[in-house]
């Protein structure tokens, strides 16, 4: 298996990289205590490719494989993983349009967030069937030859800024099946946007959405009536990857910054690196961050191939995460007392990478999908 970076890739990481380090990460800790999304950033991102990465060249997009999207998401997170939210919602929400809605909508839909004068959200999880998307109860009640949208969703990232959602709603009975997605227009007056008050991420704008009576018609319909989770579900297997990177990405900036500071703070006459309790732990996350890494990009570079990436990318979505808290953890006992005050960006860190053990699936969830694979879907629990 190899999934090694060609030419043009290592160009694209380093261009993202000096692009993040410039324009991102001098906002990261100012937009987390302003609560607030900055609203130049989409057109910033988009100057660069980075919310059209998996839109098709044709609408405007770069049409990026797997791979370079997470190279992407890497760097842009390292500098400020709250706007790399962008680019994740971006990516997922365009492989679900193209890969079900028609011609003549991608056409409609995806060229404005190709050039970041469009916001999109996704807009799935609900107050009572957070990890259980096949069960939700939103209803996209018969209205004519459309229909109208009646209910409420939750910790929806970008939801108090986005412009437009893949929304899914129920139009059929039970079950998966009677889950149909559609795109619709967040700014109609008939939505209901609630700002939710995070410990972490709180520069995305998570917000519970209410829709009462919302109307969408049949142009708005993404697919076939009733293949909504079918859609979704398939695109969590890839963001699930990229998530891991975003993770990896903040361990990465706060696992340099406590490298750094071991060879330059000196204690007892001498830099505290060289001592083996601070270096051995060091040593110790820098591997397991490294192991996180590859099954990211493993999952990823599955994708690109056309084979099976559920298990990795399902793999990747439980261990980055928790993998990353611990070495943003290690980072800040490195710094002691120097890393505990909030002019370090390590407690910010922290509380950003913690959030995704929850968004997109919990560990439980993923861990789940795994052991179906590993013992049968009759064995798993």
């Amino acid at each position: 298996m190899h999934y090694g970076l060609d030419e043009d890739q290592e160009l694209f990481r380093r261009e993202v990289a000096a692009f993040a380090a410039k324009e991102l990460a001098p906002h990261y800790q100012s937009d987390d205590r302003a609560a607030r999304m900055r609203p130049e950033l989409p057109r910033q991102l988009a100057g660069v490719g980075l919310t059209g990465l998996r839109i098709p060249e044709r609408f405007g997009g770069q049409a990026a494989d797997a791979v370079t999207t997470g190279l992407a998401a890497e760097e842009v997170s390292k500098a400020d993983v709250n706007a790399c939210y962008l680019l994740l919602v971006a990516a997922l929400n365009s492989d679900i349009l193209v890969g079900n809605a028609s011609e003549e909508q991608l056409a409609r839909w995806l060229p404005s967030i190709a050039d970041g004068s469009t916001v999109s959200a996704l807009v799935l999880t609900e107050p009572g069937h957070g990890s259980d998307a096949a069960n939700l109860a939103l209803r996209a009640v018969p209205d004519g030859a459309g229909w109208r949208l009646v209910g409420e969703k939750t910790s929806i990232s970008t939801g108090m800024v986005a412009d437009t959602g893949v929304v899914f709603a129920r139009t059929g009975g039970p079950g998966a099946r009677g889950v149909s997605a559609f795109y619709v227009d967040l700014h109609d007056g008939r939505v209901a946007r609630t700002p939710l008050d995070d410990h972490g991420g709180r520069a995305i704008g998570r917000a519970s959405l209410h829709f009462d009576g919302v109307p969408v018609s049949r142009d708005e319909l993404v697919g076939a009536e009733g293949a909504g989770f079918v859609s979704v579900m398939q695109g969590f297997d890839y963001s699930r990857a990229v998530i891991g990177l975003m993770c990896v990405g903040v361990a990465e900036a706060a696992l340099e910054d406590a490298l750094e500071y071991a060879r330059t703070r000196e204690a007892f006459g001498r830099p505290i690196g060289t001592h083996q309790g601070v270096a051995f732990p060091l040593v110790e996350q820098a591997t397991r961050l490294a192991a996180a890494r590859h099954l990211c990009y493993e999952a990823l570079w599955r994708k690109d191939q056309g084979l099976e990436h559920s298990v990795a990318a399902n793999m990747a979505k439980w261990f980055a995460p928790k993998t990353a808290g611990e070495v943003v953890h290690q980072a800040l006992l490195t710094f002691g007392h120097a890393g505990w005050g909030t002019d370090s960006p390590l407690g910010q860190r922290l509380r950003d990478v913690m959030a995704f053990e929850i968004a997109d699936g919990t560990a439980q969830v993923a861990k789940l999908v795994v052991a179906r694979h590993l013992l049968g879907r009759g064995f798993a629990p």
